[in-house]
């Protein structure tokens, strides 16, 4: 079995830090996952046991532990967690009265009953230059040795706050991106969206999470028969408790209005869409709005994965205009066969793409939806090769022009073209 971890939340590190020489402890302990988190925490030796939750409160599996008298907590000089650092690397113990002269008061012996030790030196941090030494640590005292106890105290900052300065979270933090569309594509690039640090999401898709739809999509069997979108909302918060989701289930095409209502508050939109109606209102809208936007699919049969952007420039087309431009070159338009519904209809046609693959491709468009706004904020390393990426999932020979790689894996990407003379889309835009 793994040896035993203790956690520490924020709340019971600030409560030790803050207070005396020692106070008592009580755990929550999951004897099948070797674990436990402090649980209560008293300010002192004679101040009650006060409850500490752990995050989050209802999903976390120790909030469901069992709840043991578990021991105490002292201040102690930073020497001692030294020792703690090089008797776990060595897999060592020390003697009781060795542990007990760096306790600075109030040490309590364990008798017969061994105990848990928490214990604070305010001046771990930087004691030692060349090792990362942690203010709190955890012990097992007991008579006849005390052993080091592997330790997680929550860190003040949690989430995409702790990138900084690595990565540019804070323009993310206050960009808006629009989700239409949280299938198996959409919903694998709301997940990623969230996880680089966008710091809100609108969700749009008025489907429901059907048993057929688990083998490709994110979310589980225990949303089955709840809209998307909420079932989307509920893993994030979860997961990405720091991005703020608004969950839709309304219709791209017959509200549009509702759409148009929500552009002004958006910086970019998202489009992971099947049909056509569906693409090019997401296009039309995005373009009268000034809002770039990403579309992204799979085509033949989940063989290929596509990306388009879309920007509102004088110089750049909307999705109509794109696609002629590929006919026009002498390439399929693969249009038609997006609107062919999967699995519906008198056209039954199933959904033969791999549920990673599908992943893949809306990881993609994240990836590419984040990497436009930054480069609108000065991130010149976020610069795309280009607005049309071409992804080989499971290529075969035959396709045309510029849909024709050959190796799985293969990514091409393409420049936009100009919007076609008298599109009522481009035009005035």
């Amino acid at each position: 079995m793994n040896p035993l971890i203790i956690l520490v939340p924020k709340e019971a590190a600030g409560r030790i830090r803050g207070s005396g020489a020692w106070g008592r402890v009580t755990c929550k302990v999951s004897d099948a996952e070797n674990a436990g988190y402090i649980y209560q925490v008293s300010s002192g030796p004679d101040t009650p046991l006060l409850p500490v939750d752990i995050t989050p409160k209802r999903q976390h599996f120790l909030a469901f532990g069992e709840v043991r008298p578990s021991g105490f907590w002292y201040r102690v000089n930073a020497d001692l967690h030294v020792l703690w650092h090089l008797s776990r690397r060595r897999t060592t113990q020390l003697t009781l009265d060795g542990f007990k002269g760096y306790v600075a008061s109030g040490f309590v012996h364990p008798g017969k009953q061994a105990y848990i030790a928490i214990t604070y030196a305010p001046d771990a941090v930087g004691h030692v230059p060349e090792v990362r030494i942690q203010d709190l640590v955890a012990w097992h005292v007991a008579s006849d040795g005390v052993v080091p106890l592997d330790i997680e105290s929550e860190p003040e900052l949690l989430g995409n706050a702790q990138l900084v300065p690595y990565w540019p979270a804070q323009h993310l933090a206050g960009t808006t991106v629009m989700v239409v569309g949280v299938g198996s594509i959409g919903g694998a690039a709301a997940h990623a969206l969230a996880a680089y640090g966008v710091g809100r999401l609108i969700l749009v898709d008025p489907d429901r999470l059907r048993w057929h739809n688990l083998v490709r999509h994110v979310s589980g069997p225990a949303h089955v028969g709840r809209m998307k979108v909420s079932a989307i909302r509920e893993d994030l918060q979860l997961l990405r408790p720091e991005t703020d989701v608004l969950a839709c289930p309304v219709d791209v095409v017959t509200d549009a209005d509702v759409i148009r209502a929500l552009l002004p508050r958006t910086d970019l939109v998202l489009g992971a869409t099947d049909g056509v109606a569906p693409r090019r209102v997401i296009s039309h809208l995005a373009r009268r709005a000034r809002v770039d936007a990403i579309l992204a699919c799979v085509l033949e049969d989940g063989g290929i994965g596509e990306l388009l952007r879309l920007r509102p420039w004088r110089d750049r087309g909307c999705l109509v205009c794109q696609r002629q431009a590929l006919h026009n070159g002498g390439s399929m338009n693969p249009e038609p066969a997006i609107d062919a519904g999967y699995g519906t209809g008198t056209r039954h046609r199933p959904m033969a793409a791999v549920g990673a693959d599908l992943h893949l491709v809306g990881q993609l468009a994240a990836k590419a939806a984040v990497a436009t706004i930054l480069e609108r904020h000065g991130s010149v390393d976020q610069k795309l090769p280009g607005d049309h990426a071409i992804v080989a999932l499971r290529p075969h020979s035959g396709w045309a022009a510029p849909f024709d790689l050959v190796r799985t894996g293969a990514i091409r990407w393409r420049p936009g073209t100009a919007p076609i003379p008298g599109c009522p889309t481009c035009e005035d835009s």
